[in-house]
């Protein structure tokens, strides 16, 4: 074995404990990262100093001072945080437990309370699971002595990081309902470890799935982020699904199971969708995209008509749009996190073609998605793509269609680029805020995409002035027409064309 060399953070923390005349052990996540040779993200000590005890050797810890402690101890689980002054974000706040022992789960969550133990085994014995459920002496390890012979496993976690099992400290089934966010980091850590679900493990997983209801929300999205960001986050899709822990996290995905698609797909709903969600995480993309070409085809099996090669899926990215902003509330995911993925499974699907779509036409499909968001909305056509069994994610169409993003990126796509900004406009025609200004900005805004050369104060002002003259009736009339103007980029493309193009 193996094992990544214990920071000198870490080793000077233990030492502070050993000469006090207290034990210093490694564990949980980290000591597991360690023994698979993977770089921990956190670091956790347990002791049987108490947090008085802790607070106590370690104010000044690094110099500081009682104006400026380096501790932190703001919870009821005896854990207190010390700051140390390391460059290394993982090392900033190392964090010192003492043995407990946890009392009833009455709320499925939390323990009802918490007593501080006397032996690191029985500190052991309350942990998830077998694998973060393993000790490592830092006072021996820091002396050199070999490491293995000091590691305390009483559950036989290193024979299960060995054969690359998740399995639970004890009975699973009372391990699951003391704290039933367990259920997901049973999944998640699959992911993320690449390891399998011991039998028993996973039947109590199904069985207690529903426990998942009367957990926060918040803790579900976490455990959920943690799954995506994973190397594996499609199999772990697919695990959640399997132990029925998908029923109760995103069961919007459920209705895609078993739903075929038309002649330009090979695979149903819910697997198209999962595999698009792989590629996204084998090109490493970010959290937003991950979460678009997993969900950017929700909408498909409430809008399917038909059955067989000729179904069609008709303003599935409508529909798949409130869908996702359901799936993103209900999970309490951030407004800019929310938005984004929304914008992506809304406006996924677009159509072009070479030789059918001019600058305009670019320009307009810009400005209708957002500049900041064209490359994302092209990774996630690119997943879906491979997610229907394509061989290439990257067509000369799309590239074709990057060439003239890039082309007339600088031009103007926002109201907000005309050289008449509203301000101007109410000065120039002395008018006062009103519905007026904006019908009028999108007439000028709309001539403006299709000619950027009219982008001209002069020009402008001369076109403002002209559209003045107009009542409300027509001016709304002017701008309803310009924000209809058939779009060359569009989601409702008609049928001859999305069977003759594939879309």
């Amino acid at each position: 074995m193996k094992m990544k060399k214990i920071p000198n953070e870490v080793e000077a923390i233990a030492k502070n404990l050993e000469v006090n005349g207290f034990e210093a052990f490694l564990v949980g996540g980290c000591l597991r990262d360690m023994i698979l040779g993977v770089d921990p993200k956190d670091w956790d000590i347990a002791t049987n100093a108490t947090p008085d005890q802790v607070e106590k050797l370690f104010y000044d810890f690094g110099g500081r001072t009682k104006d400026d402690p380096a501790t932190v101890y703001e919870n009821e689980f005896g854990t207190v945080g010390i700051k140390t002054e390391s460059d290394d974000p993982t090392l900033k706040i190392i964090e010192v437990t003492t043995y407990r022992i946890e009392g009833k789960y009455s709320d499925v969550r939390h323990p009802d309370n918490v007593r501080f133990a006397k032996t690191i085994e029985e500190d052991l014995s309350r942990r998830d699971f077998t694998i973060n459920a393993i000790a490592l002496s830092l006072t021996s390890a820091i002396q050199n002595k070999k490491i293995e012979s000091q590691l305390i496993d009483p559950h036989n976690g290193l024979n299960d990081i060995s054969a690359k099992i998740i399995r639970t400290v004890g009975n699973p089934d009372k391990r699951f309902t003391e704290d039933a966010l367990r259920l997901m980091r049973a999944v998640r850590f699959s992911a993320q470890l690449g390891f399998s679900i011991e039998e028993k493990t996973r039947e109590a997983i199904r069985l207690h799935a529903g426990l998942l209801e009367v957990i926060a929300k918040e803790r579900i999205r976490d455990e959920l982020t943690k799954l995506i960001m994973t190397d594996r986050a499609a199999e772990g899709i697919i695990t959640l699904e399997d132990t029925g822990l998908l029923h109760y996290i995103i069961p919007e995905l459920q209705e895609g199971i078993g739903c075929g698609q038309n002649k330009h797909h090979i695979y149903t709903v819910f697997d198209h969708n999962v595999r698009a969600l792989n590629y996204a995480v084998e090109k490493n993309y970010l959290l937003e995209v991950r979460l678009g070409a997993l969900l950017h085809d929700v909408g498909k099996p409430r809008t399917k008509r038909g059955e067989g090669i000729d179904s069609t899926f008709h303003g599935h990215e409508v529909v798949g749009g409130k869908i996702t902003a359901k799936i993103m509330d209900r999970l309490r995911f951030s407004k800019d996190i929310t938005e984004k993925v929304i914008h992506l499974v809304r406006y996924h699907l677009f159509y072009y073609n070479v030789g059918e779509v001019s600058e305009a036409g670019v320009r307009r499909f810009i400005s209708r998605v957002g500049i900041e968001m064209v490359d994302d909305l092209l990774k996630i056509r690119e997943a879906d793509r491979i997610g229907s069994g394509v061989p290439k994610a990257f067509p000369y169409k799309l590239r074709h269609l990057q060439f003239m993003i890039e082309k007339v990126r600088h031009d103007p796509v926002h109201p907000k680029m005309l050289k008449l900004n509203g301000n101007e406009l109410m000065e120039l025609l002395n008018i006062k805020p009103s519905r007026r200004v904006g019908c009028i900005l999108s007439v000028l805004l709309e001539e403006v995409l299709d000619d950027p050369m009219r982008n001209t104060k002069e020009y402008l002002e001369d076109r403002a002035k002209e559209l003045q003259i107009h009542d409300d009736v027509v001016l709304n009339e002017l701008s309803r027409k310009a924000q209809e103007v058939k779009e060359e980029f569009e989601s409702g493309v008609e049928d001859e064309m999305k069977k003759k193009y594939k879309v």
